[in-house]
């Protein structure tokens, strides 16, 4: 194996390392998340993933495909056509090879995107559940307030909003 070939199997090793690690602490976060408040809608994005990568694995077979009968065609031409056939399988090699990077970047931006989308449902629930953890005490006058705080030997100082924050605070705590 070369020099280069191990780097590239290195840093392919090392990077799927630390995707696989970031997935399974993301997923623990939501499965936490998603334990602690279960009135909140669960979202199911495997079966989107799935389709997509799919979609990407019977592409990736069928440029597969045409690349073997093209070079079992190549192979069967005499002479001067095997070299200009050769000449045509170094252009579909680039092509394949251009391919397989677009292929690639689009994974990459699909995952990033799942990512982002995954955040934002992430913060949307945190949003819900503290809107759920406000609630009770929503409607409260400060002087009620401050007398639950007083019972939990909290600060009383600030505003009804400030109040209640640290209300849920000491409830989630």
């Amino acid at each position: 194996m070369t020099s280069l070939t191990r780097q590239y199997s290195t840093a392919v090793n090392q990077a799927r390392s630390a995707a696989e690690k970031t997935a399974d602490r993301w997923t623990q976060g939501a499965r936490t998340l998603a334990d602690s408040l279960p009135e909140l809608p669960q979202v199911d994005l495997v079966l989107a993933v799935e389709r997509y990568f799919d979609l990407v694995q019977r592409t990736l077979d069928l440029n597969r495909r045409l690349a073997v009968r093209w070079a079992e065609g190549a192979s069967a031409l005499p002479g001067v056509v095997r070299d200009r056939a050769e000449s045509a399988g170094e252009v579909a090699r680039d092509k394949a090879a251009t391919a397989e990077q677009a292929a690639h970047e689009h994974v990459e931006r699909a995952s990033h995107e799942l990512a982002r989308e995954a955040r934002k449902i992430e913060r949307e629930q945190a949003r819900k559940a503290q809107a759920i953890a406000r609630e009770r005490y929503e409607g409260l006058t400060k002087a009620e307030l401050s007398d639950l705080l007083a019972q939990r030997d909290l600060p009383k100082s600030g505003n009804v909003d400030q109040l209640i924050e640290r209300l849920v605070e000491a409830d989630n705590g």
